[in-house]
């Protein structure tokens, strides 16, 4: 029996390589991934091209997975520095990264990423629209943007962005109700600008039957962007922001029509009190798609730790029906992150994931945990440093100040509360002025 992508084989009653993967990694029976991605509440996003994929699911009922964007801008050229990034994600246990390049022919540093990764690939095609095309915005038509996200596609991507929710009628809202930030998401304003400049509707959304056309004929997945993204808190959960959210809705039924998987994405800047009921919201007007949120970030007034802002609102996100957290760094409203900004940002992103997952009750989720609980136990620092999630920090940490005796480290020394109670559950008798 023939498909064409994991949801139509799903839909036959079909396991495929991806489901097995997927179902060995998450400790999850084979038959119940195949029944969420026949519904669309799992996406697999795995490209027929794309051959040294590990695959990954994201969805309900799954561990949280994280991204990495990275890519090269007109004022930073360095393909090298952003390979560097790309085997920093994939050591840090990254599951996707997102090619954000804007400047020039992109093509020969996505082909090499996607040979190299075994993390899923997503791009934005509007991003490389220009550049791909070589015509300025007015010039495109129609046609030139489905031919970016053939091109895409055909390389291998995983999934794309595709800001096809930014329709004339979410537009009408945007305008009426008055923002401070107006768009803040690149690809929205470029789809904004050219809408308003041409008259015309929204490309991906008037010619949306043709981008799932190409997409299925790849298995790429499509991650419905949100260009009516809150930017600051004061504009979160407004007409503008809800308006695109109910045409997401829709465009996800006509995806799984097609047998396309679909991912939504999902706020940007908002304030703690707001993110549950967005969570919910999104995922009841969007009939339970996997939820791909950045963020949300929930200050506007910390440039230089927006990776902390970050976490803080990804770790609410999903544990409130979030399933895909995108990174960000400490860099975000700043430059592009250099190797530093990025290791920041992945960790951040990972400890939101992880803590978010141990309050699901992820099945596994806490076994890590408790490996960390037995070495600190025993003060077994070699056993602690295997577990951390950065190793090399916490070894530099605890080796920067030298101890006296390896069982403690310069905080407590002696006075180590897990010493004194392990000497007297030992029978034995606790010094510390006779040891002086």
């Amino acid at each position: 029996m023939s498909y064409k992508t994991q949801m139509e084989a799903a839909k036959k009653g079909i396991v495929t390589r991806e489901m097995e993967i997927v179902a060995q990694k998450e400790q999850m029976d084979t038959k119940e991934l195949m029944e969420f991605v026949a519904k669309g509440t799992v996406a697999i996003p795995a490209n027929i091209n794309h051959k040294s994929l590990s695959a990954e699911g994201i969805g309900d009922g799954l561990k949280t997975k994280i991204n990495v964007n990275l890519g090269i801008s007109g004022d930073c050229k360095d393909y090298t520095l952003e390979f560097e990034k790309v085997k920093m994600a994939i050591d840090f246990g990254a599951e996707a990264i997102m090619d954000l390049s804007n400047y020039g022919k992109t093509n020969t540093f996505r082909k090499q990423l996607i040979e190299y990764s075994p993390a899923m690939i997503g791009t934005v095609p509007m991003y490389d629209a220009i550049g791909y095309l070589e015509k300025d915005l007015l010039d495109i038509k129609a046609e030139d943007f489905l031919k970016v996200v053939e091109a895409h596609a055909k390389e291998g991507v995983d999934f794309m962005t595709i800001h096809a929710g930014i329709n004339k009628r979410a537009v009408e809202c945007l305008k009426r109700d008055k923002r401070k930030m107006n768009i803040v998401s690149r690809g929205g304003s470029l789809l904004f600008a050219w809408m308003e400049m041409t008259g015309n509707e929204n490309p991906f959304y008037e010619h949306y039957d043709e981008v799932l056309d190409i997409l299925r004929e790849y298995d790429c997945t499509i991650s419905l962007g949100d260009a009516l993204r809150p930017g600051c808190i004061d504009d979160s959960t407004d007409a503008g922001q809800i308006s695109e959210l109910i045409e997401l809705g829709a465009l996800t039924e006509r995806a799984w029509q097609k047998d396309v998987q679909v991912m939504v994405e999902g706020p940007g800047h908002m304030a703690m009190n707001e993110i549950a009921a967005n969570m919910k919201i999104q995922k009841r007007i969007c009939h339970n798609a996997p939820f791909y949120v950045l963020g949300p970030l929930v200050t506007d007034i910390a440039p230089g730790y927006d990776h902390i802002t970050s976490a803080i609102g990804g770790a609410i996100a999903a544990n409130n029906g979030a399933n895909f957290l995108c990174y960000v760094t400490p860099a975000e409203h700043l430059r592009l992150p250099d190797l530093s900004d990025v290791k920041e940002g992945i960790i951040a992103s990972k400890i939101a994931a992880h803590a978010a997952d141990i309050a699901n009750g992820i099945k596994g989720a806490r076994d890590i945990d408790n490996k960390m609980a037995d070495a600190r136990h025993k003060l077994d620092w070699d056993a602690m440093f295997e577990v951390a999630i950065d190793k090399e920090k916490a070894k530099r940490y605890y080796e920067s100040t030298p101890v006296s005796e390896r069982h403690t480290c310069s905080m407590c020394g002696k006075m180590c509360a897990v010493r004194t109670t392990n000497l007297i559950l030992e029978g034995k008798e606790v010094k510390f002025c006779s040891e002086l």
